[in-house]
């Protein structure tokens, strides 16, 4: 008789720095763009649960906020606490950082992942910027010299590269048990959710110079019709002045963050979306608690 074949499942926690690509090694991973990218650190504020559905295996990927030193107000404490509780979750960790550069974040990440007796795999992510690949080995030699990670991959997350023997890694130190998710779900957040942060997104694409952390986004109104999805939506900032910045010159960059954040939408929902926006003020929102459970920041 054939042997049968074992089917695995686990959550797996991407962790790092801020901007080393945790999202979009997410992304890449589950063939869905499903967490937001942009250049800036910080961009991705929430845990956000990616599914990935083989033959064999169910991964739920968690991709974190990315631990951070120095931030003084309310929302970076949180999102400190949401990246130190995901470890708790997990059955294995993807440590991720951007080559050739370990820094004291990235310390601070290996101090918080090594209490935790799970598998520990090390992503050396965005090779593709190292002019001289042979320094990647003893940079990673050094790295492993006092720190135990049960195996290294070198990957370029923005072009796929190194990721089928990483995830084949992942699989193999998965904990042998039934899928806990539909073949078809990529994740367990709201569409709601997700129209929100596709808007946060191109905030953070189109305005990163001027206020990349003064804004977010609350759905006020999210319907569904038929095929048509209606959502409205308040931009929040945290100045009078910083209003016209995202409204732009006769409306033009709020028409065409809308615009961006509509086509994201309607390619993830596969339907047609009616989208609206509004752009009001709250005085240091980000730095108040209360709005920050208003907005979705604490539980």
């Amino acid at each position: 008789m054939p042997t049968q074949v074992s089917h695995r499942f686990g959550q797996v926690a991407l962790m790092g720095r801020p901007n080393v690509g945790k999202s979009t090694l997410l992304n890449a991973l589950i063939g869905t763009e499903l967490s937001i990218v942009s250049p800036k650190p910080q961009t991705t504020r929430h845990r956000i649960l990616g599914i990935a559905t083989h033959e064999n295996a169910q991964i739920a990927f968690l991709d974190t906020p990315g631990l951070h030193l120095g931030g003084k107000r309310a929302i970076n404490r949180q999102l400190n606490r949401v990246a130190r509780q995901v470890p708790e979750e997990a059955d294995l960790i993807v440590h991720v950082i951007a080559a050739p550069r370990w820094t004291e974040e990235d310390q601070q990440v290996w101090e918080l992942i090594s209490r935790h007796d799970v598998p520990r795999l090390l992503a050396v992510n965005k090779i593709d910027r190292v002019t001289e690949k042979a320094q990647l080995l003893p940079f990673v030699a050094a790295i492993s010299e006092t720190r135990r990670y049960d195996a290294v991959h070198y990957i370029q997350a923005t072009h796929g590269k190194g990721l089928k023997a990483l995830l084949a890694d992942l699989v193999r130190l998965l904990p042998e048990a039934p899928a806990n998710y539909a073949e078809d779900e990529l994740t367990d957040r709201s569409e709601r959710f997700l129209a929100a942060e596709m808007i946060r997104e191109q905030l953070m694409l189109r305005l990163s110079e001027e206020l990349p952390y003064a804004t977010t986004v609350e759905i006020e109104h999210f319907e569904q019709v038929g095929g048509l999805s209606r959502i409205a939506a308040a931009i929040w900032v945290e100045r009078e002045g910083q209003k016209g910045i995202v409204i732009g010159a006769s409306g033009a960059q709020l028409k065409a963050i809308g615009s961006q954040a509509r086509r994201r939408m309607e390619k993830l929902f596969g339907g047609k979306v009616f989208l609206e926006l509004w752009v009001k003020v709250r005085e240091n929102w980000s730095d108040d608690d209360a709005s920050l459970k208003q907005f979705g920041y604490t539980g």
